[in-house]
């Protein structure tokens, strides 16, 4: 488990109250709740994008709170991606591996097994402007795992996509995060993805925190 302490912000008119919250060191933690809620901010503040002075998040005698966000070693894949426009697929996750300092001869075998569970190999070395939703996603997935992350967070990943090919996607992705063995926090609005995806699920409501 990783232990989350004294999560706390406030707005002025919408306060974010976290005393306590543990987050599990293996499968899917979900941080599920409506539009609003506040994940967006909870989300920022584990990245340390939010100030939050106060906080500590304790994960394997580190906190993480304490660190600058590039130290806290964390996989991300936003909303929107983030992709490199005028990369192909490979390079863009490759990007991952030559900012963490990863040998390069490991990248690559990471790389071709990723490629492998993700079903890339057909549009690795097309350039991501001319990728499907789907593909994309992918792409962001595998390059936030290839950066060897403590953690992997996911914001809202499968918002972008058409409604057919998100079943897929989910359980895709839920079989690559087993493989891979990387705990992961997923945030989300979409019931689906709790039923699909959780290993434990944390309810957002009005900043406020309800396990289960």
């Amino acid at each position: 488990m990783s232990f989350v302490e004294n999560l706390r912000r406030d707005f002025g008119d919408f306060k974010i109250e976290i005393p306590s919250w543990e987050i599990l060191d293996e499968g899917v933690t979900v941080l599920w709740g409506p539009s609003g809620s506040g994940k967006t901010t909870v989300f920022r503040i584990l990245l340390g994008l939010e100030p939050c002075p106060g906080m500590n998040w304790h994960y394997q005698g580190l906190n993480l709170a304490k660190l600058k966000t590039p130290d806290r070693r964390l996989g991300v894949v936003f909303q929107s991606l983030e992709l490199f426009p005028h990369m192909t697929a490979e390079q863009n996750i490759l990007f991952a591996a030559r900012a963490r300092q990863i040998n390069p001869l490991n990248a690559k075998k990471k790389l071709a097994q990723m490629s492998l569970n993700l079903k890339m190999d057909a549009f690795l070395n097309r350039s991501v402007s001319l990728l499907s939703g789907g593909e994309k996603q992918r792409v962001a997935l595998a390059r936030a795992v290839m950066s060897e992350p403590r953690l992997l967070l996911l914001d809202e990943p499968f918002s972008s996509l058409d409604e057919s090919l998100r079943e897929d996607s989910r359980r895709l992705i839920k079989a690559f995060i087993e493989v891979e063995k990387v705990p992961t926090l997923l945030i989300t609005h979409d019931k689906r993805d709790v039923e699909i995806l959780a290993s434990k699920v944390s309810t957002i409501k009005d900043g406020q925190l309800r396990e289960g």
